[in-house]
């Protein structure tokens, strides 16, 4: 049982100092305390090994991603946690858990080594074809209350994409892009029910007279045949949840049809609230029979986060291709007042090739 601390430079007949009724009484317990603390060690070298290994355990989850989806949350942090274990382990050299400190920084660049599309991919991501038109496409969440819509306005003015894919178009937005409607005057609007977010396709090429455009019902999704020189393409943007414990892996089960549904030719480019490592990539890339387009590094950083930490962003902005449309060049933008940047991505249509006559 906890004796009481008695007074300082008292006799031993003084009383001892109650715990309790008295709150004045609380700054001796934490004295007692102290003292009790002052006698031992603090052994610091194994507290930061107990941190590393906590550390481990979603980073070891983040693996087995395809489990749950919980366990895919964990895999969009894999390389912070990655980061975080191996800074964790150096101290850990220079003492007499060095042998425990070299097996955790192994552990750390291990995961890291094995996770792909972690690094920007080189400038050109495929070889051009030389002799095939190229095409624009630019890629932007707005994000719903930005107070600089003139900056999203001016890049697509200088960037002049053939189709551009939006998300959080809030009505704030749809209202700025009327201001460009003789420039891009084939669009589709899919407003989310909440009317903060929604998704849109502006293109400055025609959309296929017999093909409608689409809308998920949830502002979601939309889908749009664009015709490329008479070559049809579908063109999707994509806006979805966060992951768990929010509701993204339910909302790629509600749009499985619409992933099944596009058509050979296609593009779809959004923000997918996931990383390229991720599950949720690998199951949308498989529900649509596409190809990840190469990474772009971060495009997401949180936005009361100074610009200069870009680098410890998310790549969360994503795009996919298949059929004969080859994605050449993938790059990001300069910022334009959202907590994403633009991201521009350059493709070809490969044409089918000439059946020779017997």
């Amino acid at each position: 049982m906890l004796e009481p601390c008695r007074k300082q430079g008292g006799s031993d007949n003084q009383k001892p100092i109650p715990l309790f009724p008295y709150p004045i009484h609380f700054l001796a317990v934490i004295r007692h305390y102290c003292r009790l603390m002052s006698k031992s060690r603090l052994n610091l070298p194994f507290l930061i090994l107990v941190a590393a290994t906590l550390v481990s355990i979603p980073l070891v989850l983040s693996f087995l991603n395809s489990l749950h989806p919980a366990f895919d949350t964990f895999s969009h942090l894999r390389i912070h946690l990655a980061v975080l274990m191996g800074l964790l382990a150096l101290p850990l050299l220079f003492t007499k858990l060095r042998r425990e400190g070299a097996m955790i920084l192994l552990l750390a660049v291990f995961a890291i080594a094995v996770t792909p599309h972690v690094f920007p991919a080189s400038e050109d991501a495929h070889a051009r074809e030389a002799a095939q038109p190229h095409y624009r496409l630019l890629q932007m969440n707005l994000r719903f209350d930005n107070g600089s819509p003139e900056q999203a306005l001016s890049l697509i003015a200088h960037i002049r994409p053939d189709v551009v894919t939006l998300e959080e178009v809030s009505a704030m937005w749809r209202e700025k892009f009327g201001h460009i409607a003789s420039a891009y005057p084939y669009s589709i609007f899919c407003p989310h029910p909440g009317a903060v977010f929604g998704v849109a396709i502006l293109s400055r090429r025609p959309f296929i007279a017999d093909s409608a455009p689409a809308c998920d019902p949830k502002g979601m999704m939309a889908v749009a045949s664009v015709d490329f020189g008479g070559r049809p393409v579908d063109v999707a943007a994509l806006h979805l949840h966060w992951p768990w414990p929010f509701q993204q892996s339910e909302q790629i089960e509600a749009l499985s049809e619409q992933f099944r549904g596009l058509s050979e030719n296609a593009i779809l480019s959004g923000d997918l609230n996931a990383t390229p490592w991720s599950a949720t990539t690998k199951r949308i890339a498989e529900l649509a029979a596409m190809t990840p387009a190469p990474p772009t590094g971060p495009t997401w950083l949180y936005r009361r986060l100074p610009a200069s930490l870009r680098f410890a962003g998310l790549p969360i902005d994503q795009t996919f291709a298949k059929g004969r449309v080859a994605i050449s060049k993938i790059t990001r933008q300069q910022p334009i007042g959202s907590d994403h940047l633009p991201v521009l991505v350059e493709f070809s249509i490969i044409p089918q090739p000439e059946t020779v006559a017997s």
